[in-house]
Parts: C-alpha cells; sequence; structure tokens
C-alpha cells in the first residue's frame, strides 16, 4: 500500500476522507471507493490526479436502473483520465447487456482516429510544402471542398451501413476522384464499425427528405473545434518490426492521422437520448444524487440504434477528409499508392463479452488490434497493437490526455507559440493555436509508458507531428 509522496495528493487525500472516498494507490493504480461504487485508474506518480475526475468517475460507476436490477458491473480509467462535462474523459465503463447510459458516450458519438499512409517521404514531400499546405488548407478549413450526397445515399448509410453508402454516392464532386473499391476494402479496417446499428428515423430530417434531393451538408468533411485535428506526421521510429511491417508502415514515411467525430448529428443524437433517459426516471422516485440516468430493455437498444446512425456518420466524415487529403496528395504528387492502416472509435457502446462496453476519450484495445493514441501537436503519437488487458476492459487511452483547461491556457502571457518548433499548426482561428498548445496536455510518454507497463497495449510505431490542421 502506497501513495504518490506529493503535496496536490496530500490536499487530494484530506478532500477525499471529508467526501466518504476511500483512496488507495498500489503499483501506478488507484483504487477508489465510496459508499455507493468503486473503480481504479491507471496513472503514473507523475501525473495528477483530479478530484473533479475522481467524482465524476464513481458518480458514473454508481449508475443504476430504478429497479436497481441494472447497472454498472466495472469502472475504471486510463492515463489521459481527466473531467469532462459530464462523464470523465478516459473512461470506460461496463454495464450488463440490458443497461446503456446515454451520457457516458455524451454528444460526440464516435469521435474517433483514423490514420492513412501516403506512399511517400518526408524527402519526397517537403519541397512541395508550401503548395501542400495551400490546398490543404482550402480543403479542410476553408470550406474548399465539394461533397454532394444525395439524401437517398444518407439513408442507405443509416439503415443499411457503410458499404450500401459507398454503392449509393454517386461520381460527383469528391466522389468523381475516390477509389471506390479501396473505400470498399478499407471498411473492415475500422474497429467496432460492423457492430454498430442504426435507422434513418434517428437521423434529423434534413439527411433524409426526398430521395433525389441533393444535401450538401456544412459538417461533412470537417475535422470540427477542439481537440480534432488533421496532421501530416512522419514515422520516427519503429518499435515493432512486425507490427509496422503488417500496417505498411516505415520509416521516415509521411502519414495522415484524421481525429474527428460525428458533428452535428452526434449532438442531435445524444442531446436528445441524454434528455429522454432522465424524462423516462419514474414520477415520485427520487433521482440519483448524480444527475445520471440509464435505460434499460426496448429503450437501450433503441439509444444503441440511434447511436449507430451517429456512429456510421462519423465513420462517412472521417472518409471524406481523409478523401479529401488522397485527392490533393495526388493532384499535387501523383501520390495514389495510399492506404488505410486503422480507424478506432471512442465515445461509443460496444457489446462486448456479454457486457455493454462505455468508452468516453478511451480506445478499444482487444489483443490484436491496432489502436492509436495521439500525444499533443508538439509531441509523438503512437501506433500500438492492444493486448486485451481484461482488468481494463480491453481499452487503452485515446490520447495523452489535457493537463490544463482551455481558459488557463488562454490566459497565459506570452501565449504560446510554435514559431521555433519542428512542427507547424495550420488554423483560421488563432484561438484554438493557444487552447491547443501542447503545454495544455500531458507528457505522451508517461501516458504510454504506464499502459506498456500494465500490459494494455504494445507500442508499434512512435510518429512525429509535421503540420498539424485545427479548425
Amino acid at each position: 500500500m502506497g501513495s504518490p509522496t506529493n503535496r496536490h495528493f496530500s490536499r487530494l487525500q484530506r478532500a477525499f476522507s471529508r467526501a466518504n472516498i476511500a483512496v488507495d494507490y498500489r503499483d501506478g493504480i488507484y483504487h477508489l471507493r465510496n459508499e455507493a461504487a468503486q473503480a481504479t485508474v491507471l496513472l503514473p506518480q507523475s501525473l495528477p490526479l483530479e478530484e473533479k475526475a475522481v467524482n465524476q468517475l464513481l458518480a458514473f460507476a454508481s449508475v443504476r436502473s430504478p429497479d436497481s436490477e441494472h447497472g454498472v458491473c466495472k469502472a475504471c480509467a486510463t492515463p489521459d483520465f481527466h473531467p469532462g462535462s459530464v462523464a470523465p474523459v478516459g473512461s470506460v465503463v461496463a454495464t450488463d447487456g440490458d443497461f446503456v447510459i446515454p451520457a457516458a458516450v455524451g454528444t460526440d458519438i464516435n469521435c474517433g482516429m483514423r490514420l492513412l499512409t501516403t506512399g511517400l517521404t518526408l524527402d519526397q514531400v517537403a519541397p512541395h510544402k508550401t503548395q501542400l499546405l495551400a490546398r490543404l488548407t482550402r480543403s479542410l478549413l476553408d470550406n474548399g471542398r465539394d461533397v454532394p450526397v444525395h439524401t437517398a445515399a444518407f439513408r442507405a448509410l443509416f439503415d443499411e451501413g457503410p458499404a450500401a453508402f459507398l454503392d449509393a454516392v454517386r461520381g460527383e464532386g469528391l466522389w468523381a476522384a475516390c477509389d471506390r473499391d479501396r473505400l470498399h476494402a478499407e471498411i473492415g479496417a475500422c474497429i467496432g464499425l460492423a457492430s454498430f446499428g442504426g435507422r434513418s428515423r434517428h437521423a434529423p430530417s434534413a439527411y433524409t427528405g426526398a430521395r433525389h434531393e441533393v444535401f450538401r451538408d456544412p459538417c461533412l468533411g470537417t475535422p470540427g473545434s477542439g481537440n480534432h485535428f488533421v496532421e501530416l506526421q512522419v514515422v520516427d521510429q519503429v518499435m515493432d518490426r512486425h507490427a509496422a511491417y503488417r500496417a505498411g508502415l516505415k520509416a521516415g514515411e509521411v502519414v495522415v492521422m484524421i481525429h474527428s467525430g460525428s458533428r452535428d448529428i452526434g449532438f442531435h443524437v445524444g442531446g436528445r437520448w441524454m434528455d429522454r433517459a432522465r424524462a423516462e426516471w419514474p414520477q415520485g422516485l427520487r433521482h440519483p444524487k448524480s444527475g445520471l440516468y440509464g435505460l434499460t430493455g426496448p429503450l437501450a437498444q433503441e439509444y444503441l440504434e440511434a447511436m449507430g446512425v451517429a456512429a456510421r456518420y462519423a465513420w462517412a466524415n472521417r472518409v471524406v477528409l481523409a478523401e479529401l487529403v488522397r485527392k490533393d496528395f495526388a493532384e499535387l504528387l501523383g501520390a495514389t499508392a495510399s492506404a488505410l492502416v486503422v480507424d478506432v472509435p471512442h465515445n461509443v457502446v460496444l457489446r462486448e463479452h456479454g457486457m455493454n462496453i462505455h468508452r468516453k476519450g478511451a480506445t478499444p484495445a482487444h489483443a490484436g488490434d491496432l489502436a492509436l493514441i495521439p500525444g499533443s501537436m508538439g509531441d509523438h503519437s503512437y501506433l500500438a497493437t492492444g493486448l486485451g488487458h481484461e482488468d481494463w476492459l480491453w481499452s487503452c487511452s485515446h490520447g495523452a490526455g489535457r493537463r490544463m483547461r482551455r481558459q488557463e491556457v488562454r490566459a497565459m502571457r506570452p501565449a504560446p507559440g510554435d514559431e521555433n518548433a519542428s512542427w507547424q499548426c495550420v488554423t483560421l482561428r488563432e484561438e484554438r493555436r493557444i487552447e491547443e498548445a501542447p503545454q495544455a496536455y500531458k507528457p505522451i510518454g508517461a501516458v504510454i509508458d504506464a499502459q506498456e507497463s500494465a500490459g494494455l497495449i504494445r507500442c508499434a510505431v512512435r510518429l512525429k507531428p509535421w503540420v498539424t490542421f485545427k479548425a
């Protein structure tokens, strides 16, 4: 038994004691417990444990149905653990198979990562940097995309799935430049995608209107704000040559990492179903202190169906972002050998091992599956192989995790910049460069080391940031 020896933790211990929260720290793991729930957090001594995040995690661990027959089986968190708006980021919550907690996923449904090869080295790309950045800035940030989608294609996506969507989009605009066979083949490299259901009735009506109507969706093919990005990276170090070979990655190659989610559809679905869960609480029964609510039976299944609509859209959004980048690389550099390495989800519920696994800012890490763990835009990112650790609900972190709130970073003087760095941030909004500065995030090295030591992952490739595009 032990605990980190620092004043910060001593203050936290006193605060937790007043709140009747027992804290035990052993072998890099916090064991948390109060009268209603218990949880574990994988966190090295060098990274702070945040009181708000602990309270949020224990609140989620205590959620049960009104009759107490259904609820959370296990709750844990990965080293990127920090407070969220409702659920803490980096948390993984397992419930029985007939129970879901919409707020544990939130509104950024299937926010996830996508990694592409380009088939080019940095030496081949760097001489064209100025022209390439101008093209990508217009495509990704400055509304220079042309992505017409008929509502029939959106209906196919929501009712039938990704393959039907690819069959339904017509050869207009961006789609004229796409390799359809490649896109179909790449569906198999998308973790969890086949598990998402859907019905178009859960989508906003603009996406499912008249069958032959073209809807130029303002969100499709956009990164979104906050920590979302499109980043050009360089394979900096191969750590597992067999895994790197299977992924098609070589030292010195330029790759593209995309971090984006379901945009307005996720906001639509997530908000409605968090409200629905609260509205379903029986009248006259005392509401839970946490203000968190679950759904059971047919309503739980209906939520998963609605969540699937947003999750499928998030996949389509990342596909469009990837195709925009591929188009610019092909037109400027003649690069046509791009391949998808993996696409991984965050902020979803997946049925695994007879349970509903809710991941909020965490990534599936089943044995043999690839996972993407980005750092900040000034720090490395990693491609890793999952080891399928049951104690951590077959998961790993989805990034480094914030260590400073955006308000704190904005207040820094002088404002952080990248003028003398080896990396570059391209954005049309200067506040984004400040809010997402590298110092706002935990050092990725400690986050990775903790998970390797605990047996959650094995690192395959380290990626160095070159240019990050932020909306």
